[in-house]
């Protein structure tokens, strides 16, 4: 099943692999600054002496911005097209930086700056449908793989940002990042092709709206999501300050052990694809969702750091993985409309990523430990776990009625 490299250059081959390119560098930038308070959120909630409860809605702040936009900016995609809209992103997240880098000298305004930063996480629904269309259904796990593997810029995110606040402070980061997003900007331009616009019933967005929620299998792919994605940013997210306040270590050391497990999510994500051409995507979520729920069930215990360490990296492994092998399940399904799809889907998975962050925060302060927000997340991957099954044999019901 393993992809080798000469595999792997025919299928690039099979597209147009500078959309691609630029379609992972929007997606990789962005993902850094939708990120970046979380990155930097002991420091922040140092300055502010902030309670866990609101540390928790500081760093869900862009998640919540970046899932609202998303419903929006999915159409928009479709109706305007993908270059156009994708511009825009970057330019609204120059805006959030610079009022970062000058302002943001209260709780209320960097909470008011973080939702702004939000812009950038729908980057995921321009991103995803560029790589879409630019390559052929064989290749479209793989595809969008590649395209969302842009989410290791919270790799770069929890590891550099730390590291730069001594020297610049945090408003200081803030104002750095406005560079790359302007390179990025540039490369866009550059490198992705304007393919068609997929709006071609002429339906209405509010139209495009009602037939995506009147779907139960659409809902159900939102929930998946929610699961998979929200749960890879929630928690790359919220973990620096959870390392911080359960195991008293300082920001450096929580950023880079946050990056270590981003990074594995990341790089599981194109390979969650890739298996899902190969045997089927929501085969792979009924193994997913419990092997995620069980390693939660063990990170309740609240491990010692060598021992909590490796199970939240194995848990944002599996995270990544699963955000490739819905998205594939997407593709194939709505491949006509996949700007409005990824649009709804990825807010769903934003929303999962704003709720994370709250609860641990809120939970932490109603308990006192950290343990039960891990139990509501196994609560989740229980129910998704039962509506996959559900699915597929309903799934596999209706297509022998049909054979028959």
């Amino acid at each position: 099943m393993m992809m080798t490299p000469h595999v792997l250059k025919n299928a690039l081959k099979s597209g147009h692999w500078p959309s691609l390119a630029g379609a992972w560098l929007h997606f990789e930038v962005s993902f850094v600054v939708w990120l970046l308070i979380g990155a930097l959120g002991i420091a922040i909630a140092e300055d502010f002496a902030l309670s866990a409860t609101q540390k928790g809605v500081l760093v869900a702040a862009p998640l919540l911005g970046g899932a609202l936009l998303r419903i929006v900016v999915g159409p928009f995609t479709d109706q305007f097209g993908a270059k156009r809209v994708g511009l825009g992103i970057l330019g609204i997240e120059v805006v959030a930086l610079l009022l970062g880098w000058l302002f943001g000298e209260s709780y209320a305004q960097m909470f008011g700056i973080g939702f702004l930063l939000g812009a950038a996480g729908a980057s995921f629904a321009v991103a995803l449908p560029v790589a879409s269309r630019a390559y052929p259904p064989e290749h479209q796990g793989l595809a969008m793989g590649i395209a969302a593997t842009g989410n290791s810029g919270v790799l770069l995110a929890t590891f550099f940002a730390p590291r730069l606040v001594p020297h610049v402070g945090w408003h200081g980061v803030f104002g750095l990042m406005i560079v790359p997003v302007l390179f990025a900007a540039v490369m866009f331009a550059l490198f992705v092709r304007e393919l068609p616009l997929h709006n071609q019933s002429g339906k209405s967005l509010a139209a495009s709206f009602r037939m995506v929620y009147q779907e139960r299998f659409m809902q159900w792919l939102c929930f998946f999501y929610g699961v998979t994605f929200g749960g890879f940013v929630g928690f790359s997210s919220f973990l620096p300050i959870f390392f911080h306040d359960q195991y008293g270590l300082d920001m450096v050391v929580a950023g880079t052990l946050t990056a270590a497990c981003g990074l594995a999510g990341s790089i599981a994500r194109p390979v969650g694809g890739h298996w899902a051409d190969r045997v089927g995507g929501l085969n792979l979520l009924q193994v997913g969702f419990p092997a995620i729920g069980g390693l939660c069930v063990l990170m309740a215990w609240l491990p010692p750091p060598l021992g909590a360490f490796p199970l939240i990296v194995t848990t944002l492994l599996f995270l990544g993985f699963g955000n490739g092998v819905v998205f594939q399940v997407v593709s194939l399904r709505y491949r006509s409309m996949m700007g409005t799809a990824s649009g709804f889907i990825g807010a769903a998975g934003g929303l999962g990523g704003f709720f994370l962050p709250f609860w641990f925060g809120l939970l932490k302060d109603a308990t006192g430990t950290y343990a039960s927000g891990f139990l509501v997340f196994v609560v989740l991957t229980g129910i998704a776990t039962m509506n996959v099954i559900s699915i597929q044999r309903s799934l596999a019901l209706s297509i022998k009625e049909e054979a028959s």
